[in-house]
């Protein structure tokens, strides 16, 4: 097997990238990663320079390959290490440039060691890692990193050394419900009756919903929509990761691969939620809208998304990073993972101390979390105090 970086995904054919086995995850399809360095989304001037690896026989077949990036910063990683940064600047050395393996902007779980079917996996994943490695060393940066693996990869990069972090994001998941109802009758009964009346604020609002697909969807739509979004980010004083333009080539290349739940006031788009389709999870992205209606963000980003998932019998929905608010609407803990590898001994051996004892709080904030869940159980728990009803 031999090694081969890339400097753009253009460099081998989507064909050839798509045969490996991708899980069904839809963000390491080549062209969605392939859109993001067209677009300029993640590219050089963005801070996101191409150093994919692949692996191939030498008969020149593709056997296994491993999104990478160099980069001087950590925006759009969703693994924060900010604090690691600093403590690089205080003692007097680089944290930055660094190498990530990872979806740009997408903090879902899914493969990063991505390997062909009829292969030696364990022999691929070795290469790829030792591969990745190597070239950290040649490029002297200060770390290697890969974010939100499958659990299966993160064992094989914890053979190798790097250290393990772990994490939690909030999911749904489907147990069979025959409809929104079946769901939300293993509730609690003050649960329930709470969902039953955020959805009911939306109908007697006068808001309606419509799901198209991205092929459904014309330019001057995605640029209503990629408005909305944008608007959320400028609440939060940042620019958006993703352009217009981004959108609505990959609803041309991918159309199946994108939804958007529309909310319209009066036959006028008021808001819109963002979601990408996987081949059994629903993932929630990007949502935002132009007035501010009780309950809408509720409705948009996690009902919406539930029905949809009970409808087309979908059998997980990852709404995105953060937000105990989403407890009390039916998701639960779920941990994510990643795995750091660090040039320097003595920042490895602190920051593995260090995650040691993240990993445990993580752990206790987890069990603690199920304890909230809303679904019926035994008497004499209590319910998570939910108080957060703005958008």
């Amino acid at each position: 097997m031999r090694v081969r970086i890339l400097k753009s995904l253009d460099a081998i054919t989507a064909e050839r990238w798509n045969a490996l086995d991708l899980k069904g995850c839809p963000f390491v399809r080549h062209e969605f990663l392939a859109l993001l360095e067209r677009e300029h989304c993640a590219h050089p001037d963005t801070g996101w320079t191409p150093q994919h690896l692949v692996v191939e026989d030498d008969a020149g077949s593709l056997l296994g390959a491993m999104p990478l990036y160099l980069k001087p910063h950590s925006w759009g990683e969703f693994v924060f290490d900010w604090a690691w940064a600093n403590a690089y600047t205080r003692a007097g050395l680089e944290y930055y440039p660094k190498l990530v393996s990872a979806v740009p902007f997408t903090p879902a779980t899914g493969p990063r060691l991505l390997c062909a079917a009829a292969s030696d996996v364990v022999a691929v994943r070795e290469a790829l890692i030792s591969g990745a490695m190597t070239l950290a060393s040649q490029l002297n940066v200060s770390s290697l990193h890969v974010l939100f693996p499958e659990v299966t990869e993160q064992s094989a990069l914890v053979n190798r050394g790097f250290i393990p972090r772990r994490d939690c994001q909030f999911h749904w998941q489907n147990r069979g419900f025959a409809d929104f109802e079946a769901f939300l009758g293993e509730f609690r009964a003050d649960k329930r009756k709470k969902a039953h009346r955020e959805r009911r604020r939306i109908t007697e609002a006068g808001i309606e919903f419509r799901t198209l697909g991205g092929g459904e969807i014309d330019a001057e739509l995605w640029d209503v929509i990629h408005e909305f979004s944008l608007n959320t980010f400028r609440r939060h004083g940042h620019d958006h990761y993703l352009t217009a333009a981004f959108f609505k080539h990959l609803a041309q290349v991918l159309p199946e691969m994108i939804m958007v739940k529309l909310a319209s006031y009066r036959s006028r788009p008021v808001a819109a939620a963002i979601f990408f389709v996987g081949a059994d999870t629903l993932y929630g992205r990007y949502w935002g809208a132009a007035a501010d209606f009780d309950s809408l963000h509720f409705e948009a980003c996690y009902y919406q998304g539930i029905e949809y998932c009970i409808e087309r019998g979908i059998t997980r929905f990852e709404p995105g990073t953060q937000g105990e608010h989403k407890v009390p609407r039916g998701f639960e803990p779920s941990l994510t993972c990643s795995a750091h590898w660090l040039a320097d001994p003595r920042f490895a051996s602190a920051i593995s101390a260090h995650l040691r004892q993240e990993g445990v709080a993580v752990d206790e904030y987890m069990a603690g979390i199920r304890d909230h869940l809303p679904f019926r159980r035994a008497e004499g728990t209590t319910a998570i105090p939910d108080d957060r009803e703005s958008h």
